[in-house]
């Protein structure tokens, strides 16, 4: 006991400061960014975790904390507070199936980074990203990258009918090719002074949008596997990257299957826009909108007003909630 106090004590009499974490990947390796640009690498000092909400990360990237400097070179700072949260991505842990990863917090936006070929990126994925962003209300952004691969008058009738559909639900939607600068600008002006979360399958681009955007930060690519068609994972773990023209990207792992967690069947429709606009009309209030008679979903779908592709989505998604 005297050795805790002790130990409690000269804690006490370290420097405090506040920071961003960074890159984070255990407990007992944390970056954090203080606003001054300082950056020091950290443990993790107690417990730390959310209401009903077990996640096998209790610190994650874009988390706002309180920490102790470290008293002499070489040393690590102690982090001992997290900031209530704004906002957060989860996705299923891999280990253990009743938990769950916390992606990154705090986030401006949520980029999805669409590729129509090398690799291909389904319409089911992409619906899982946007409504994993509308659950935690945090504005997505679809862009369709790699746009110079199609040159058939097929692939450009598929982007043109994407892109419309997205566009139709009333989310922004920008075409580039992340390897040609000309397109540096508008990526730049869509991130300045923002949290942004870019996420999409490895392969996608995701590193090269980033190196478009801040060449000096060297983020590592790969290409796309010949034989599969699938990326190859280049990013292990989510990181933030400060950009030079004010603002932070988060760069996470390659997600083929994003988990939806903590869902509840009757909220699910509530995050896809087109529905969400309609549920008053159900004669139902609890309509699942599967089998019930008189569902203002159903009738939509049939009169071509949403679209097939998000009708399945949503019935896939809802076998898979709670």
């Amino acid at each position: 006991m005297a050795k805790k106090k002790q130990h409690k004590k000269v804690l006490s009499q370290r420097i405090e400061a506040e920071g961003v974490v960074i890159r984070s990947t255990a407990t007992t390796n944390i970056k954090v960014r203080t606003p001054a640009n300082e950056q020091y690498d950290c443990v993790l000092k107690g417990k730390f975790r959310i209401k009903g909400l077990k996640s096998t990360n209790p610190v994650a990237v874009g988390d706002e904390v309180k920490f102790y400097l470290p008293e002499a070179a070489g040393e690590l700072g102690v982090v001992f507070k997290v900031m209530p949260r704004r906002n957060y991505i989860l996705r299923k842990a891999i280990a253990k199936t009743q938990h769950v990863h916390i992606l990154c917090a705090n986030i401006d936006q949520a980029i999805l980074l669409f590729t129509l070929e090398q690799p291909q990126t389904s319409t089911g994925f992409a619906d899982r990203f946007l409504i994993t962003a509308e659950a935690y209300h945090i504005p997505p952004i679809i862009i369709f990258n790699k746009i110079d691969l199609l040159s058939s008058s097929e692939q450009q009738a598929k982007l043109k009918e994407l892109s419309g559909l997205f566009t139709d639900i009333g989310y922004e939607v920008l075409h580039l090719t992340a390897l040609d600068r000309q397109y540096r600008s508008t990526v730049s002006d869509l991130l300045k002074d923002k949290v942004s979360f870019i996420g999409g399958h490895s392969g996608a681009g995701k590193s090269t949008l980033i190196n478009l955007i801040d060449p000096q930060l060297d983020i590592k690519t790969a290409t796309v596997s010949d034989y599969s068609h699938k990326g190859r994972h280049t990013t292990t773990y989510a990181e933030m990257h400060p950009l030079l023209e004010g603002g932070y990207i988060i760069d996470s792992p390659g997600i083929r299957e994003l988990g939806i967690v903590h869902f509840e069947k009757n909220d699910l429709s509530h995050y896809f826009p087109e529905m969400r606009e309609r549920l008053s009309d159900c004669k139902f209030n609890d309509c699942k909108h599967l089998t019930e008679p008189h569902c203002a979903i159903k009738i939509a779908v049939e009169e071509g007003d949403i679209h097939p592709s998000r009708y399945e989505s949503y019935v896939k998604l809802l076998e898979e909630v709670g």
